[in-house]
């Protein structure tokens, strides 16, 4: 299903106009808990952990929910790797949609909007803590890249002297594409493969998911060597979901029963995209 994308550097322009982009993602300024949160993540998030946490995904169905309850589930969650924000993940989500709708992008990226972080609901599914659900994303089983935010915490990731996973390529060859990369397990990777089996949701709505949080490649410009052709068409869709996702967060607390209203989205869950039960 091909699905039409922005061209290349495209924008959300009503969200340029309102936001300052200097005020996000400051984590040079960040509290204590970002940066203890990254510090625990960057030792943990090891190809040994990550194998078993795909089998672990493939061994249960954890629950079965609508889209509208597990979005419920989210609103007491608060994201510890998130220096922007201290919302629960309703109101972002809520927050993201609104936007795309408002810049009158394609239903089915409204529909991505609004359930991009779902598989934030690991962390009350036998999550060993928010290191394994939330947070910048990363390839594993090569060389950490300089690019990542606080490279420097890698230090105590085994990975990282281990003869094979440290070099510049590990277990990856030139341009194999990052379909066949294995990124840091959380969210991103645990409801790409639950839509991906369950939706029919285009490529460029699997990519935004997949990869939306994966900051070093789509906006720092790392590990372009891992990429194939078809990669760079993903990586459009997901620059031009980026600012949705970014810029739309705010402190305040939007109106849930007039989002319901506005973003005609419950008609398209149920006929188009299939999307449940997701968990």
């Amino acid at each position: 299903m091909k699905a039409k994308i922005a061209k290349s550097g495209s924008q959300a322009p009503h969200l340029n106009k309102e936001k300052d982009k200097s005020n996000f993602r400051q984590y040079d300024k960040a509290c204590e808990r970002v940066k203890e949160f990254y510090r625990e993540q960057h030792e943990k998030q090891t190809v040994a952990y990550n194998i078993e946490a795909r089998r672990q995904f493939q061994s249960k169905v954890r629950a079965r929910m609508t889209v509208w309850e597990a979005i419920e589930k989210l609103d007491t969650l608060i994201d510890e790797s998130d220096p922007d924000i201290s919302l629960s993940q309703i109101h972002h989500l809520l927050q993201s949609a609104e936007a795309i709708r408002h810049d009158g992008k394609p239903r089915w990226m409204q529909l991505v909007g609004l359930i991009h972080d779902l598989g934030k609901l690991l962390f009350f599914f036998g999550a060993q803590g928010q290191w394994d659900v939330v947070g910048d994303t990363f390839p594993v089983g090569c060389a950490f890249d300089e690019r990542i935010i606080y490279p420097e915490t890698f230090a105590n990731n085994p990975d990282s002297t281990h003869e094979v996973y440290s070099t510049k390529f590990g277990i990856y060859k030139p341009n194999c594409g990052m379909y066949n990369v294995m990124l840091s397990w959380g969210h991103d990777e645990y409801l790409y493969n639950v839509v991906k089996t369950q939706s029919t949701l285009p490529e460029e709505a699997l990519a935004m998911i997949r990869y939306h949080s994966c900051y070093p490649w789509h906006t720092e410009g790392a590990y372009k060597e891992l990429m194939n052709e078809h990669d760079h068409q993903m990586l459009k869709a997901v620059q031009e979901f980026n600012p949705y996702d970014l810029y739309s967060k705010s402190d305040k607390i939007p109106n849930i029963e007039d989002l319901k209203v506005r973003l005609p989205l419950f008609e398209l869950w149920r006929t188009t995209y299939h999307i449940w039960p997701l968990f």
